[in-house]
């Protein structure tokens, strides 16, 4: 027989139960929150400002983009800070929960700190030479590289950058040396690549894009375990024997450790079906992007194997930012 003293006691408990279950079922009740961590303008803004476009449809809310500079720091901070209630999302992407982990001393764990909603899409990265390079393929780059030890320096977009990362990913398995070349982002190393100053560089498809098309550099291989529609004709590094060499921009949505996984469910649920629509993928293949569904178990063991695998090339080519 029950008695009146536990009948109270559990009164509470089932309360609170109940709550929980309604504001779960209410989600969302109010604006999300989408912070993206770089300034306004330019690509990952286009692809967080698009995504959030058609979110806001598919969850009948509002999403009110956020932009923060500063590296992804005060970003990832500010995500990971955040009430754990599903209302602050953030757009991290490969330096904030891949190559940064690996090279900084960062106030914020990648993976412990955020719980993992869903991955957008990825775009790969493409060695372009100087049009001066006498090569035209990845096999004759390797061999001339040979022939000239210590005479070719490539370019990127910073130390620590994953347009270094995976350069220093190809000089390690490909046995090639060459000088790194760091600029203050991608613009002033390609106007260098183009001029001569340099002569590679291993940056991402959108960005690389309008300069091949010109003809002022040449493609000569593309990351990832296929090739790219854009350019068809051009190998993967898979295909060349480089195993293993699948390393990609990528982009996804994080929010803070702890949310609730009926939440995590709704949130990963609708994102991906956005992600599934043919006018949603035309879109961000403006940014070369292929959106990429996955739950969020699939998308926190990425996030996992990236930290772990620039974190290994990085204290094996001793690359280390001091901020």
């Amino acid at each position: 027989m029950t008695n009146r003293r536990s009948v109270l006691i559990a009164a509470p408990a089932l309360l609170l139960a109940a709550r929980r279950a309604w504001a779960a079922d209410a989600f969302p009740s109010k604006p999300i929150r989408y912070i993206v961590p770089v300034a306004a303008g330019g690509g990952s803004d286009f692809i967080g400002r698009a995504v959030c476009e058609r979110w806001g449809h598919a969850l009948n809310q509002t999403f009110v983009v956020d932009n923060m500079g500063g590296g992804g720091v005060i970003a990832t901070q500010a995500t990971a800070k955040a009430p754990a209630d599903g209302y602050t999302l953030m757009q991290g992407y490969v330096a904030t929960h891949g190559t940064s982990p690996a090279t900084r001393k960062l106030p914020y764990d990648a993976v412990k700190d955020f719980s993992p909603i869903g991955m957008i899409g990825g775009t790969p990265n493409v060695l372009v030479v100087n049009t001066s390079v006498p090569v035209n393929d990845l096999k004759g780059f390797i061999e001339y590289c040979r022939k000239n030890p210590g005479k070719l320096s490539y370019g990127s977009s910073g130390v620590g950058s994953l347009t270094q990362l995976v350069m220093e990913l190809f000089k390690q398995q490909s046995g090639v040396f060459m000088l790194h070349v760091p600029y203050r982002g991608i613009a002033p190393a390609f106007t260098d690549l183009m001029g001569g100053q340099t002569q590679a560089m291993f940056p991402g498809l959108a960005a690389a894009l309008p300069h091949i098309r010109s003809g002022r550099v040449k493609p000569l291989a593309v990351t990832g375990t296929a090739r790219n529609p854009t350019l068809k004709d051009v190998p993967t590094l898979i295909e060349a024997g480089f195993k293993g060499f699948d390393a990609m921009q990528w982009y996804g949505v994080v929010g803070p450790a702890g949310i609730p996984p009926a939440v995590v469910k709704q949130l990963n649920t609708t994102l991906n079906t956005i992600l599934t629509a043919p006018d949603m993928r035309e879109k961000l293949a403006g940014e070369a992007v292929d959106p990429t569904a996955m739950s969020p178990e699939q998308f926190g063991h990425h996030i996992q194997a990236e930290v772990a695998r620039w974190t290994a090339l990085a204290r094996d080519r001793k690359i280390q930012v001091d901020d």
